[in-house]
């Protein structure tokens, strides 16, 4: 009796542990998210701005303006995760374009709040690179949880979910290289 009693207590005990880090992993794959979002903010505040002050210069441009304007709205009105990392990368992808259009531009080039706008837009990059790296290291972890035994029995019953990653899709804007021509 005894020894089914310490039994019972090591897998409840068992039970408790795993479904712990479960949630510990949950929950750092969630914060890792809320700072590409803090990140993605930041670039949609500087977008308008930087489109503003390249505007003035590229009238003919207008296309590829707006084709920044529109993805802009559009990732920050994604409804749900897949479709948010899909509509980041076509934004990155939009704004490489909207750089190699201002190459053309030698006044532009020189524009002092150009130039600071585009300054802050590329470490905005740089910190939405590296929050995506984060983000993928702990979806990494916890993915890797739910898949192995036994975790994989119990996360399932628990209702722990997979979550995706944050790719560049290769074949859309952003894998694809900017052509400047001059």
């Amino acid at each position: 009796m005894t020894y089914l009693l310490i039994i019972l207590a090591l897998i409840v005990l068992w039970l408790i542990v795993v479904y712990n880090g479960l949630v510990t992993s949950r929950n750092r794959v969630d914060e890792a998210w809320s700072d590409i979002e803090v990140q993605l903010k930041r670039r949609y505040d500087l977008i308008p701005n930087l489109v503003n002050t390249v505007k003035g210069y590229t009238k003919q441009e207008s296309s590829v303006l707006e084709n920044v304007t529109k993805l802009r709205t559009e990732a920050m009105n994604a409804s749900s995760l897949p479709e948010k990392l899909k509509d980041e990368n076509m934004l990155s992808g939009a704004l490489k374009s909207l750089f190699a259009v201002a190459e053309n531009y030698p006044d532009l080039k020189s524009n002092q709040n150009f130039l600071r706008l585009q300054s802050d837009l590329t470490d905005t990059e740089d910190k939405i690179q590296a929050s995506r790296r984060f983000y993928n290291g702990n979806v990494r972890d916890y993915n890797t949880k739910l898949q192995v035994f036994p975790t994989n029995m119990l996360a399932s019953t628990m209702g722990f979910a997979a979550k995706p990653f944050f790719d560049i899709d290769e074949k859309g804007a952003e894998g694809q290289p900017v052509s400047v021509q001059f």
